[in-house]
């Protein structure tokens, strides 16, 4: 029989789809915000925005308080300059991979709607030969205008967002998907699924959505002062070193994170998940990584630090313009969640 080209997708596939086709760079993620709080408010008791524009879930309890964050923003393009025969140049937010935007079709969210538009340099354009990768300096937007003011009265001004446009799907094995913003729209997904199975918790649990990540965790550090809680984890995506290696890689199970760029994990809450997997049978890997951070470092050094870690999915092409997860590392990560949550008690 002839594989469906868009087969039915799992209700827990779908919610990544829809969070991931939402465009929200860091520091524009009120659309993301206010899909999440729709989504969320029947699981929890109390539901509010924060001044710096995280959204705070609330399951009350008793007992130590514990904080989930995952970050509602996604890497994107700003508008820093029209040039006077209609070209956009852009500054990058939060770091995506120059080689993965050349003729990638975008939409500029202008002050007047969506404009499309596609990523080009001068030899590209000109169809003449290179042999060096151009620097994102050397890139700009071409929106089919001839002229600045052209751009201007379509509604395009400095510091509009630009999204690469990228379709939603899952690959040869269905539990394999593939889209923009993985990082970290899975990990929303993920604190609204562990909203509705500690629904029932006695604990005391925050799920922070958390704004502009990518650009230095400042959500994650005002969320601190706010909330002061007594652990907390960071769901939030990881780079995938599973090319033709036995490092971590997707389907492995979700990662640990023991150290990474910036932070040292508590090393006791990295040992108690570890025997939390252990216990129920559930996959997963421990993670030493020179490279990245997450909302776990804001967490561990914000208003004196508390004990934090990060529970990751690894995923391919990271920091790209469309990258690659396993649901299974997905569905595995929250069951380690849920059971960590409940039975991990610190000092």
């Amino acid at each position: 029989m002839e594989r469906k080209l868009y087969p039915k997708l799992p209700e827990d596939v779908m919610l990544i789809k829809e969070l991931a086709g939402m465009y929200g760079a860091s520091g524009d993620e009120k659309v993301v915000r206010e899909y999440i709080s729709e989504k969320i408010k029947p699981h929890v008791d109390e539901v509010h925005v924060d001044h710096s524009g995280n959204l705070v879930a609330h399951h009350k309890g008793k007992g130590q308080k514990v904080m989930l964050a995952a970050h509602m923003d996604e890497i994107g393009l700003m508008v820093e300059e029209i040039t006077e025969d209609g070209y956009i140049k852009f500054s990058t937010v939060g770091g995506i991979s120059g080689e993965t935007l050349l003729s990638q079709q975008v939409h500029i969210k202008g002050n007047k709607g969506i404009v499309h538009g596609v990523i080009s340099y001068e030899l590209l354009h000109t169809d003449a030969e290179t042999e060096e990768f151009p620097e994102i300096k050397e890139m700009y937007v071409d929106v089919g205008a001839k002229s600045r003011k052209e751009v201007e009265d379509a509604g395009i001004c400095v510091g509009n967002y630009i999204i690469p446009r990228r379709a939603f799907a899952t690959l040869i094995n269905k539990d394999i998907i593939s889209g923009k913003a993985l990082d970290d729209r899975v990990g929303c997904a993920m604190l609204i699924e562990l909203a509705k199975r500690l629904k029932k918790s006695k604990k005391d649990i925050y799920f922070v959505f958390t704004v502009q990540e990518e650009v230095g965790l400042y959500g994650a550090k005002a969320a601190m002062y706010e909330i002061t809680p007594d652990w907390g984890i960071a769901v939030d995506a990881t780079n995938s070193e599973d090319f033709n290696s036995d490092k971590k890689g997707i389907g492995r199970g979700p990662c640990i994170t023991v150290k990474d760029s910036e932070l040292i994990a508590n090393k006791e809450l990295v040992e108690q998940f570890v025997r939390v997997a252990k216990r129920h049978k559930i996959p997963y890997q421990l993670e030493v990584t020179e490279l990245g951070s997450t909302d776990a470092l804001a967490m561990a050094i914000s208003k004196g630090g508390i004990p934090a870690t990060a529970i990751s999915f690894p995923v391919r092409n990271i920091h790209s313009t469309i990258s690659i997860a396993n649901m299974k590392d997905v569905r595995n990560g929250i069951k380690l969640i849920t059971y960590g949550v409940e039975e991990i008690k610190l000092k």
